[in-house]
Formats: structure tokens, sequence, C-alpha cells
């Protein structure tokens, strides 16, 4: 069983994340699919600027916890466009047992509790 890197990991995080997105008509101006490469989703919706930062979380790390110095700087870059900021922890769990890695021939289990509003 071969289980999911760490760019299929992401892959399948921005792919919940943008689906939601979406949904909630968002408009994607930018599309950064790189790990690491923040904002991941830079984004319009009702004429104001949007920065979502993804991240995939593997159990048993709480996908709603931070980089609170990675997104304090994201923050401080989308203050100068006037820009909300936003944090999207997507966790991801092997469905069979929490303690495996997610592995191509399996289902998973996705913790996912939406956007977070990062603010100063």
């Amino acid at each position: 069983m071969t289980p999911l890197s760490e760019q299929e990991l992401h892959q399948l995080a921005m792919n919940i994340v943008g689906k939601e997105l979406e949904e909630q008509g968002f408009e994607f101006l930018a599309v950064n699919s790189k790990p690491k490469k923040d904002p991941q989703f830079v984004a319009l919706k009702n004429k104001k600027l949007h920065f979502v930062v993804v991240r995939a979380i593997t159990y048993p790390v709480n996908p709603v916890e931070y980089d609170q110095k990675l997104m304090k700087t994201v923050y401080d870059h989308a203050v100068k466009y006037k820009a909300r900021t936003y944090f999207a922890g997507v966790g991801l769990a092997n469905s069979r047992d929490y303690d495996m890695p997610v592995h191509h021939e399996d289902d998973y289990v996705v913790n996912y509790a939406g956007l977070i509003e990062v603010k100063e």
C-alpha cells in the first residue's frame, strides 16, 4: 500500500477548500498549489480580496490550530492589499485506522471546520 505523498495530501486539501470557496461564490484570481507557497488562494467575493492559506493536516494534529507566525506574515501582506486572511486546515486520516497513513487504496476521513479568519 502506497501512502499519499505530501504533495498529494496537499492537492486533496486544495480540492476540498477550492470546492467550498466556489460554492460560497468566490472568484479565483490566483491559485498556488505548491505546499508552503502562501497564500494558496487569492480570491474575490463581493469586490473584497481574500487570501486563503491551505494546509493538509494528518491525524492526530488538530486542523484548526495554525502557525501563528506564518499567519501573521500572511496577514501583514494581506493588509497592504486590503484583503482578509483565512486559514483552512484540512484534517485527513485513514478511515480504517486513524493511526495509519492515508493510502491510495483506502478511503479517508476529512475533518474540516471551514475557513478560519485570521485577524491581527
